[in-house]
C-alpha cells in the first residue's frame, strides 16, 4: 500500500501540478502586489479615488461588486498585456528562428553508411 502511494506521489504529472501551484501562487501575489500598489494607485490619481465599497442601493453593497469586478478587470489586463503579450511575442520570434535554420539532415540508415565505406574503399585502391 505504501508502494503504491510512493509511486502516485513519484508520477510526473502530480510534482508538476505541484510546482505548478506553488509557481501560481507566488504569481498570484505578485500580480495582486502590482494591481493594489501600482495600477489601483494610478488610476485613483487619474479619475479620483478608485474605491466604490460605500456605494450602495438599499440593503445591497452594490460598491463592493464593483470593486470586485473593477479588480477582476485590472488584475486580467495586467496579465494579458503583462504576460499573455510579450509570452505570445517570444513563441513567434523562437518559431521564427526554427523555421529560419534548416533541420539538420536525418542520419543515413547503417546499410547506406556501409555501402558509402565500401564506395571509397574501392575509389580509392582503382
Amino acid at each position: 500500500m505504501l508502494k503504491g502511494f510512493r509511486d502516485f506521489l513519484m508520477r510526473g504529472n502530480v510534482v508538476d501540478l505541484a510546482v505548478a501551484v506553488i509557481i501560481g501562487g507566488a504569481f498570484g501575489q505578485v500580480v495582486n502586489s502590482l494591481v493594489a500598489d501600482v495600477l489601483t494607485p494610478l488610476i485613483g490619481a487619474l479619475g479620483g479615488a478608485p474605491d466604490f465599497s460605500a456605494l450602495k442601493l438599499g440593503p445591497i453593497a452594490l460598491g463592493k461588486f464593483i470593486n470586485a469586478v473593477l479588480n477582476f478587470v485590472v488584475v486580467a489586463a495586467a496579465i494579458y498585456f503583462l504576460v499573455v503579450v510579450p509570452m505570445r511575442q517570444v513563441e513567434r520570434r523562437l518559431k521564427k528562428e526554427a523555421q529560419a535554420a534548416p533541420p539538420p539532415p536525418p542520419e543515413p540508415p547503417e546499410e547506406v553508411r556501409l555501402l558509402r565505406e565500401i564506395l571509397e574503399e574501392l575509389r580509392k585502391k582503382a
